[in-house]
């Protein structure tokens, strides 16, 4: 039984606090994740019908685990980064082979305090990521998705023009870094980075770079959706992106990235669907206090409405910033964005999903996906028989009109005051 603690706990810039905390900072109650939280407190009986209520069920049975490589645990062991894998079976086919795609997604807390060198920093987060993609790479993973801006603390909260500085081109630094792994590695990575498109008066994306399993890059999306709400002043330094809802032919299947905030807009979900996409990450930066009860519903809404596999993934930690900020919401300031609560987990077509990894340690999450599900899932339910595309092109068409009303009926009876 896990016990309440009080500890000390140092933050990234090296000042000392007492916090009162369950095991490490970050976790539930001292458990890594709610799902160790529930195993840990259930009977076994209980926990098995609590976890098919809440992670469904995969073709009518509970999501099985996955055995990895030594060579990965091992890699797990010695850096302290979380482990897990899962494999998302189909119904078998008599006119197609099995698709069976091995993917991973990685979460990770920054290497460095914020206040060290940018360039030790970014090159410090390198190093940091490089034996868990070997993981990856062991364990046979076939697609690998890193977090939102991986290569830098989340530092567009502080609306610090400074942080700009980790931006690069599509080709730059990050990108050759990666490509040799892919090669190494026969496999796809996406790299969601701050992107400087030189061509264009040096202006800066969020922006995911598809690199192929061959060390090429194949092409990049940009962050659809950019929020303003809460610390989340990122449009201080870059806008809604222009490369619409692009699906990318990979080896090994068709993704798509829905870059973080964009997870709350449905229609952005649907159209890498309508785009034909088989796998849609989500590389995320998100915290606790403002998302965290939406996190494990979005994701796997747009996995059953749009018939496609869904890989969530959210950076991990608390970063601290040397000089204090506000958002103009009457908050004091303060020098920190809040909790990163990483819990990355996969969701299939069918509703079901994995547990998450680590609410506060580093992890690389695998799964094996049959991606002929996506199309058993289609036939099931039949949503893209079932939409009503010209009605919704022809109410949206009408929306975007500045003479638009919106359709309303009134009770002739209702007595107007």
């Amino acid at each position: 039984m896990n016990t309440r603690e009080d500890k000390i706990v140092t933050s990234e810039n090296g000042e000392e606090n007492d916090k009162e905390s369950h095991g490490k900072e970050g976790s539930i109650c001292g458990f890594d994740s709610l799902n160790q939280l529930l195993s840990s407190s259930l009977k076994p009986q209980v926990y098995q019908e609590v976890t098919r209520l809440l992670q469904g069920l995969n073709y009518g049975k509970p999501l099985e685990s996955v055995a990895l490589p030594d060579s990965a645990t091992t890699l797990s062991s010695n850096h302290g980064f979380d482990l897990k894998a899962f494999t998302f079976h189909a119904g078998k086919e008599l006119m197609r082979e099995p698709r069976i795609v091995r993917v991973g997604l990685i979460q990770n807390s920054i290497a460095l305090p914020t206040t060290h060198p940018f360039l030790d920093q970014k090159r410090a987060l390198f190093q940091k990521l490089k034996p868990i993609i070997e993981a990856a790479g062991a364990s046979g993973v076939n697609i690998l998705c890193l977090q939102e801006a991986w290569t830098m603390p989340f530092g567009f909260c502080t609306r610090e023009k400074s942080w700009c500085e980790f931006a690069e081109p599509v080709d730059g630094e990050s990108t050759q870094f990666l490509r040799g792994l892919a090669q190494k590695y026969n496999m796809v990575i996406v790299s969601p980075i701050l992107e400087r498109d030189v061509n264009h008066g040096e202006t800066i994306w969020n922006t995911a770079v598809i690199i192929g399993n061959h060390g090429n890059v194949i092409g990049k999306h940009r962050k659809n959706h950019i929020p303003r709400v809460g610390d989340f002043n990122e449009s201080t330094y870059y806008m809604e992106g222009n490369t619409g809802h692009p699906v990318f032919e990979t080896a090994y299947g068709r993704i798509a990235v829905n870059i973080c905030y964009g997870r709350h807009h449905p229609l952005n979900w649907m159209g890498f669907g309508l785009n034909g996409a088989e796998i849609v990450f989500n590389p995320s930066a998100t915290v606790g206090e403002l998302s965290e009860p939406m996190w494990p519903i979005e994701a796997r809404n747009a996995a059953i409405a749009n018939s496609y596999f869904v890989g969530s993934i959210n950076r991990v930690g608390t970063e601290i910033f040397p000089n204090p900020f506000t958002s103009g919401d009457g908050k004091p300031q303060h020098t920190d964005f809040g909790h990163f609560y990483g819990s990355s987990y996969f969701s299939a077509p069918d509703a079901s999903c994995t547990p998450s990894l680590s609410r506060h340690r580093d992890g690389l999450i695998i799964s094996d996906m049959d991606l002929n599900l996506c199309r058993q899932y289609k036939d099931k339910w039949g949503f893209r028989m079932t939409a009503r595309y010209d009605v919704y092109a022809d109410m949206l068409a009408h929306y975007v009109k500045p003479d638009f009303a919106p359709q309303i009926i009134t009770d002739p009876l209702l007595k107007k005051v």
